[in-house]
């Protein structure tokens, strides 16, 4: 009981003495934000005009030439590369004229491989590591005679320009490795003989195909002529190209029975077809004792693969876009 009374009075006595120094040491008020004092600035030599005051970023805003952004008010790439801040136009000018003489015949105009073989440098691990030119510079001074690039002796500003245009490429590149936004129109590639294109086709095409039958209007269906290029070209398996054709099958089973329909899949087990009420049937394929003939419209565009020509792929084009 007084060991009880005792240990009462004890906490009693902490809770007092914890409220008493609460009471005592009350937290002091944290002094007010202090606002640092605006500096103006420099005042102006007489009879100068004074510089224009510099505009404060924005957070969230859209950021100009600089670190993280593009240059042309653009929200920053995704990539490294595509974040670093432009060289001065003048030297991108002054480097995109030492990369035509010096660097296009094997790079490419665009930095993607040109007529020589040389690599793609839009992907290359090199320059995507390079910040100023330290990794870019000695390549194009010592050359990599291994691989068949000769040393390039330019002055050292030269060499600083081309690294600035190789990374501007990069810069303004659609992703990492893409090819740089170009206001170009695309290429035409209705470049053949539309009358010598007639001529093959009803050489070739005609026992399958009419231009007034399953061909009437096909350049108004496939407008885009790379398009209509790579569906007649494929037989109508590529992409923006109308339905593809019908593949049947005939399966004779050992009893002699046969089944014809449209053939959807067939392994060394099993031959689906799609009958013409719409149902599947699945056949069991017992050996050698189970025939299976398929009726490929597909098999001619396949054989034609390994004889044509570029030159009557481009002819054959240029007469199909005139088919309205």
């Amino acid at each position: 009981m007084h060991i009880r009374h005792g240990l009462l009075a004890a906490t009693f006595a902490g809770l007092t003495i914890a409220v008493a120094n609460g009471a005592v040491q009350q937290p002091r008020p944290a002094p007010p934000a202090q606002t640092p004092p605006t500096q103006a600035p420099p005042a102006a030599p007489p009879g100068q005009t004074p510089p224009p005051e510099s505009p404060q970023p924005q957070p969230g805003g859209t950021q100009g030439p600089g670190r993280g952004g593009r240059g042309r008010g653009q929200l920053p790439g995704v990539f490294p590369a595509m974040q670093r801040p432009l060289a001065d136009p003048a030297v991108l000018e002054r480097g995109k004229s030492m990369y035509s003489v010096n660097c296009t015949p094997c790079h490419g105009a665009d930095a993607r491989g040109g007529q020589l073989n040389g690599p793609n440098l839009l992907r290359s691990q090199l320059v995507l590591a390079d910040n100023d030119g330290e990794l870019i510079g000695p390549v194009i001074q010592s050359g990599r005679p291994e691989r068949g690039m000769p040393p390039f002796p330019l002055p050292a500003e030269d060499i600083k320009a081309i690294a600035e245009f190789i990374h501007s490429l990069t810069g303004a590149s659609r992703g990492q490795g893409a090819p740089p936004e170009s206001g170009a129109p695309p290429p035409n590639i209705v470049v053949g003989d539309a009358t010598a294109g007639q001529a093959y086709f009803a050489a070739k095409c005609s026992t399958c195909h009419s231009v007034t039958g399953d061909l009437q209007g096909i350049a108004t269906k496939i407008a885009d002529p790379k398009m209509l290029q790579n569906a007649w070209v494929s037989g109508g398996l590529a992409a923006g190209a109308p339905a593809g054709p019908v593949i049947a099958a005939t399966v004779t089973q050992p009893s002699g029975e046969k089944v014809q329909g449209r053939l959807l899949r067939y392994d060394d087990f099993v031959v689906t077809l799609l009958m013409e009420d719409g149902s599947l049937r699945s056949i069991r394929r017992d050996g050698d004792r189970t025939k299976l003939e398929i009726q490929n419209p597909l098999d001619a565009h396949q054989a034609l693969l390994s004889a044509l020509t570029d030159k009557d792929m481009r002819n054959v084009t240029a007469y199909l876009v005139t088919l309205k």
